[in-house]
């Protein structure tokens, strides 16, 4: 998880710019940053907003690198609707397409898709599980017959597991497949954590800033970013977790609503009630979902599913739904 992206406003956490776009407003009493724009756009039961951070100073104010990031909203992520998971990963499709174009990259420049984190920690699985599924091409571009190649992109993967699995830094595995196999740009998927329970394995992160892997525990880690791989980097990430102490603040947030009279600012200091319930050791809980498991699998096939419709152009929806239940 992305820690060097992971941000602290208020003793609040989160990976997404969007939600620290919301934070860094909410400070500044419901202003948006200068240097930072955001559009937002909704295409059935999925909101799609796009947050472009121009400069550094900006990206200072919400914690954010500076860059274009996209994030899609979609509650359908948490059902069983393959319907919903069609149109999802459709939308997802495009985005990436999207990025793609604005690269100026073209329909044979070969990719190399990285799954990052941990297979033996389900939560942090997400990588590893969508390059099972993703359609691996550069191994057959040089046996395949011309006419069969068209529309089909240059395509390598790598799930390069975690340091205390390898003993190699994650940035140093891909760094060297990068100059080895020379790709046009990287892909990089990874979990994230976010600030809201309701977040949680229903929204999709596309960014072009890269990632830093491994440094959700407070390790700095060389980061996949374009400035360290010499390439465009797209990192997609799912929220897959939420802190402990988001979920208490959330909960008080919630009772001063409803009886502001019994938990209000001036009746409890919050942020010392948190400290208490959660001292010494609950302080650094980290929260999932009961059905990880089940919500990992369905997120891996619609990120995959989107990934093998916008980098082949030749590989219809229709073909690549067919496998995602």
């Amino acid at each position: 998880m992305d820690s060097e992206q992971l941000i602290q406003i208020g003793e609040i956490h989160t990976d997404l710019a969007m939600e620290a776009r919301e934070l860094a407003m909410e400070r500044s009493g419901g202003s948006e940053p200068a240097g930072v724009n955001t559009q937002t756009e909704k295409q059935g039961d999925t909101l799609i907003t796009r947050v472009n951070i121009e400069t550094a100073e900006a990206g200072q104010a919400i914690g954010k690198q500076p860059g274009f990031y996209v994030t899609l909203e979609a509650p359908g992520l948490r059902t069983h609707d393959r319907d919903k998971w069609e149109e999802i990963a459709f939308l997802m499709a495009k985005e990436i397409e999207g990025y793609i174009a604005r690269f100026q990259l073209g329909d044979d420049d070969p990719c190399l898709v990285v799954g990052l984190g941990n297979w033996s920690a389900t939560p942090d699985a997400l990588g590893p599980k969508v390059v099972e599924h993703i359609l691996v091409t550069r191994h057959l571009q040089e046996t395949a017959p011309p006419e069969k190649k068209g529309g089909l992109r240059p395509v390598c993967a790598l799930a390069p597991g975690v340091l205390g699995t390898t003993g190699m830094e994650t940035g140093e595995i891909v760094m060297g497949v990068v100059q080895r196999t020379k790709p046009k740009f990287v892909v990089v998927i990874d979990a994230l954590a976010s600030r809201s329970t309701q977040r949680m394995g229903a929204t999709l992160q596309i960014a072009d800033t890269g990632i830093h892997p491994g440094s959700g525990l407070g390790n700095k880690r060389i980061g996949l970013t374009p400035q360290t791989l010499g390439v465009p980097v797209i990192a997609i990430g799912v929220p897959t977790v939420v802190e402990a102490t988001t979920i208490v603040q959330d909960a008080l947030q919630e009772m001063t609503r409803m009886a502001p009279s019994l938990v209000s600012p001036k009746a409890v200091n919050q942020r010392e009630l948190i400290g208490r319930v959660l001292s010494p050791y609950l302080n650094s809980l980290i929260v999932t979902p009961k059905e990880i498991d089940v919500m990992i699998e369905d997120l891996a096939r619609v990120v995959s599913g989107a990934l093998n419709i916008a980098l082949h152009p030749a590989v219809s929806p229709e073909e690549v739904f067919r496998y995602l239940t």
